[in-house]
């Protein structure tokens, strides 16, 4: 008898935890990412502000199923799906399946305005973190060189757009990164001049937290010689320029962590979406009108048992991509019947939200709580250790931390890739 094939694409926290539900079963598991590795985004900051290497947060997904035999793994690039006909696109090849989970994740969005993206860089991969790392680093390198009094101002300005805990966590990391580290490495720019500002449209950071909480992360941000600008919706970005209501940022670097959304192929579906592209699913993670097909992790937009909005965090993801497992096995193992003719319903379990500022700041929402300070620092590392994926990148990622917190030191601050892309004042 044919074993039911079940076909996974992504390999984020959502993808990996769900091919592991279907360990020693009799299910045939195919994963497909276009990488060959699993990454831990929530440290992405910390690789493009030099903190981490990048073999440091992510782990081959070969390597995670080498044990589990049921697993297939596929680099490959997702094309097309017709869930009409059961099957996936990869280029010229054609992959079917009984049973389809979509894990993809989202990308950077702009908000209608794509062309953004050539001067404003995003951050959800690991090649957008070492480019990012890349701009930053050799702005500073030509502003050593630099005798013109405004250019080096403008190559030593970094604009970062977006409050939530992408902006906040980059604004933080390059505030210590300038003052703290790069300051010993030159001699002829005082690195502790250098401007970081960080933009946001709404009122307020960290929209998503309690109001003291989003006050302390703009006090500590201040603090930290971040300028913080709030209210201020970007009117247009041009290269090194970022153009507001009232002011214009003349800054080398700027770095975009407003908005992400879907990826184009969610649209070509014939699905419901929302205006991220965002799958719209039933409360079990089905595609409507497609018990076969789940969605889960951040490509979902998916309203829980409870009436809960699912945040896109690890965690969710995680639960997520469990649930969805757990679904497709109680019909492969025949659970669904007439007498339990409904499937189980997803239903979130909150385990609290955190962003990190910097050095022994961050803050933190748990079931009721708020923290702020050193104890939510601690509770973001002990949490983010937990969730590293492989014994050698929990142990990597500590030591760098330790070495990092006693000396302010930071390793991970070569520059390659630089003939390919120069800052402007020397194109």
């Amino acid at each position: 008898m044919k074993k039911p094939k079940v076909v996974i694409l992504g390999g984020g926290f959502a993808g990996i935890e769900c091919a592991k539900v279907f360990q020693k079963k009799d299910v045939e598991v195919l994963l497909i990412d276009r990488q060959n590795h699993h990454l831990f985004q929530p440290l992405l900051y910390q690789v493009a502000s030099a903190g981490l290497a990048a073999p440091e947060i992510a782990h081959p997904i070969r390597s995670i199923f080498a044990n589990q035999d049921n697993v297939t793994v596929l680099m490959k690039e997702v094309t097309g799906i017709d869930l009409a006909s059961k099957e996936v696109q990869l280029g010229e090849e054609t992959v079917d399946y009984d049973y389809i989970v979509l894990a993809m994740g989202v990308k950077t969005g702009y908000f209608g305005n794509d062309q953004w993206a050539s001067v404003a860089r995003g951050l959800k991969t690991l090649d957008d973190a070492t480019a990012m790392r890349r701009d930053l680093l050799l702005a500073f390198e030509t502003a050593e060189s630099c005798d013109d009094p405004g250019e080096r101002e403008r190559l030593m300005t970094i604009g970062v757009i977006g409050g939530g805990p992408t902006g906040v966590e980059l604004a933080g990391a390059f505030a210590e990164l300038v003052r703290h580290v790069l300051q010993r490495d030159f001699k002829n720019i005082d690195t502790e001049k250098a401007k970081i500002y960080l933009i946001e449209a709404a009122p307020r950071l960290l929209t998503m937290y309690d109001e003291d909480l989003s006050e302390y992360t703009r006090k500590s941000l201040e603090e930290m010689g971040v300028t913080v600008l709030l209210d201020q919706p970007v009117k247009d970005l041009q290269e090194s320029r970022i153009i507001l209501e009232d002011q214009v940022i003349e800054a080398e670097n700027i770095v975009w962590g407003a908005g992400v959304e879907a990826p184009a192929l969610t649209r070509e579906l014939g699905v419901e979406t929302d205006r991220g592209g965002r799958i719209h699913v039933e409360t079990d993670l089905s595609i409507p009108g497609h018990p076969e097909a789940f969605v889960a992790g951040d490509l979902a937009h998916c309203i829980d048992q409870s009436g809960v909005r699912v945040p896109g965090l690890c965690p969710s993801a995680m639960q997520m991509g469990k649930h969805a497992a757990a679904v497709i096995l109680d019909e492969i193992e025949g659970k669904n019947s007439e007498k339990y003719p409904v499937r189980r319903q997803f239903r979130y379990f909150d385990k609290g939200s955190m962003a990190t500022i910097g050095r022994s700041r961050a803050v933190a929402e748990s079931m009721g709580m708020k923290f702020d300070g050193f104890l939510a620092w601690l509770m973001w590392l002990f949490i983010h250790l937990l969730f590293l994926v492989g014994f050698r990148n929990r142990l990597a990622v500590l030591m760098q931390w330790f070495y990092a917190y006693v000396r302010y030191r930071r390793g991970a601050r070569i520059i390659t890739g630089f003939h390919r892309e120069m800052p402007s004042a020397v194109r």
